[in-house]
């Protein structure tokens, strides 16, 4: 004979030997009654250590099992009530059963026409698969609108205005002179008179050719502040979409939650639940609601910053459109990548422009220490009197007295003997030096940023692949088998909420893996320059 110590609601319950328990009365012993007597007379009873309910002290014993024939007779059995229950009307089964609505998979809101039949989805203020902004007319907008990128401009603009003033050529200086004697005496001058600098020694080629790498550095410098606002606003875009597909799946949770709570409640009515699983349903729903107020508000904020970023007005109506399919694609080697970079990005096309703008600063230095010449033309006019008396022709007495013109040219050389600006040439050649690190350092820092991206997005791709078929799937699965069986009656409430809550991690966590893969193609695109980061 075997003995079975399985619970209770497996087995059918303990077996009190007849004639053991002195506050059970028999009526009859069946056959395993009988044996379960035997096994318990013949034991010790302090051994036994199930003890049911109205039993005194210890006199019980394991359920002993039943005979071959009992156990096929009973699986019979089980399968004619089953047969017989399928066979009834669907209202009386589905009566006992909690129907619990699927967890939808989040998708992207898709927001209807007021003239539409299906209203409104509480995402419309963010998301519109229709009218929405994209990701790249967001680029567009903020070239177009940014204050900062506009000023960046401005200053092109006035570099450009100094290469027309280094073209111009020094003015001509006119000084004017007067004398006039003191009384009593009558005599006096006046003299005029024009310098004219000449600029000898390559001194406007060189100021010109300053002005003009002043003018490549400014764009070279507006064209990096392009590429990284774009990045910034892809990558921005990329978080305030993934906020809203947060949202958007939270919605849907909290809608497929109170369609159980309602089938809940209505159970409770009928009195076939007991009213603790519709405070735990109702706890749950409260539960998501407080994340959907957290999660709207992480939408609202990222949603000003892109706003903020792109140069639009915090209150001017913004919605998306996009979503995280086809991030994956085919990308160029590395070594490719790197030298595309190295040889087309603007910051290093800016610091060769720095470059050679110190180079032309050295010319200028050498220019302005080589010798310059001024020419002088001057009149001058001149009234002379002596305090003594002639004789004019007509043999009268007059003063000695006449007017004088005098007309002066001259030319004025400096000449660089003490000073041959070798100070200044030194610091520019310092500064040209200074500059090739500049270049040299940020050369590598563009190969270390190259390839940080590309190991960054293969790393995010195998993530979000190993999330999508290892982990997402799996988890959907694992709730929609939970969710039967607590509709079948094997699973509790706190099994299902627990699964869910499972579920909604992974989800979420999905959903950044997805960010995690846009962000690195994104990074990719500006660390290489690509085109596709900019289209204007």
């Amino acid at each position: 004979m075997r003995s079975s110590r399985q619970p209770a609601h497996q087995v059918g319950g303990k077996v009190i030997a007849p004639g053991v328990s002195p506050g059970l009365g028999v009526l009859f012993l069946s056959e395993p009654a009988k044996r379960a007597t035997d096994l318990c007379n013949g034991v010790n009873k302090r051994l036994l250590v199930c003890r049911p309910f109205g039993a005194r002290n210890v006199y019980s014993i394991g359920y002993p099992g039943l005979t071959l024939g009992a156990i096929f007779c009973h699986l019979l059995r089980r399968l004619v009530v089953a047969f017989l229950l399928t066979s009834l009307n669907g209202t009386t089964v589905s009566a006992q059963l909690i129907k619990i609505p699927e967890v939808p998979v989040p998708a992207v809101a898709v927001t209807q026409n007021s003239n539409g039949s299906q209203p409104q989805s509480p995402l419309s203020g963010y998301l519109d698969q229709t009218n929405g902004m994209t990701a790249d007319e967001a680029v567009a907008y903020a070239l177009a609108h940014n204050a900062e990128l506009e000023a960046a401009r401005k200053e092109i603009d006035a570099a450009r205005a100094m290469v027309k003033q280094a073209r111009l050529r020094a003015n001509p200086m006119l000084d004017v002179e007067g004398t006039r004697q003191i009384p009593p005496g009558k005599d006096n001058s006046i003299m005029a008179g024009v310098t004219l600098p000449l600029e000898r020694g390559g001194r406007v080629p060189a100021r010109i050719a300053v002005a003009e790498r002043e003018v490549e550095v400014r764009e070279r410098e507006v064209a990096n502040r392009e590429r990284v606002l774009a990045g910034d606003v892809r990558m921005k875009f990329g978080e305030a979409l993934a906020e809203a597909l947060k949202l958007s799946f939270t919605n849907q949770l909290i809608e497929a939650n109170q369609q159980s709570l309602n089938l809940i409640a209505a159970r409770v009515n009928e009195g076939a639940t007991p009213p603790l699983e519709q405070n735990m349903a109702l706890v749950e729903l409260n539960r998501l609601k407080s994340k959907r107020e957290t999660a709207e508000g992480k939408v609202e904020v990222a949603m000003l910053e892109l706003r903020n970023l792109i140069g639009m007005p915090p209150e001017q109506a913004l919605r998306l459109r996009g979503d995280f399919d086809h991030l994956i694609d085919q990308l160029p080697p590395v070594s490719d990548a790197t030298v595309q970079s190295v040889r087309e990005r603007p910051d290093i096309q800016g610091f060769r422009a720095i470059e050679s703008l110190a180079a032309a600063r050295i010319e200028q230095a050498r220019a302005e220490g080589r010798w310059d010449a001024s020419i002088t033309a001057g009149y001058q006019r001149m009234n002379s009197s002596f305090p003594v008396f002639g004789v004019d022709e007509h043999r009268g007495l007059q003063p000695v007295q006449d007017v004088f013109h005098f007309l002066k040219l001259g030319v004025s050389i400096n000449l660089p003997v003490r000073n041959k600006n070798h100070g200044a040439i030194e610091a520019a050649g310092a500064e040209s030096e200074a500059a090739k690190s500049r270049r040299e350092f940020a050369e590598l820092t563009v190969r270390r940023e190259v390839a940080s991206a590309y190991a960054q997005y293969d790393r995010a791709v195998k993530a979000e692949e190993i999330f999508r078929v290892g982990v997402r799937d799996a988890a959907k699965a694992n709730l929609d088998v939970v969710r039967q069986t607590y509709e079948l009656g094997s699973k509790s409430l706190i099994d299902y909420i627990g699964e869910q809550r499972r579920f909604i991690e992974l989800e979420n966590d999905f959903i950044d893996a997805q960010l995690a893969v846009y962000n690195a193609r994104v990074e990719i695109m500006r660390a290489t320059a690509s085109p596709e980061l900019i289209k204007k």
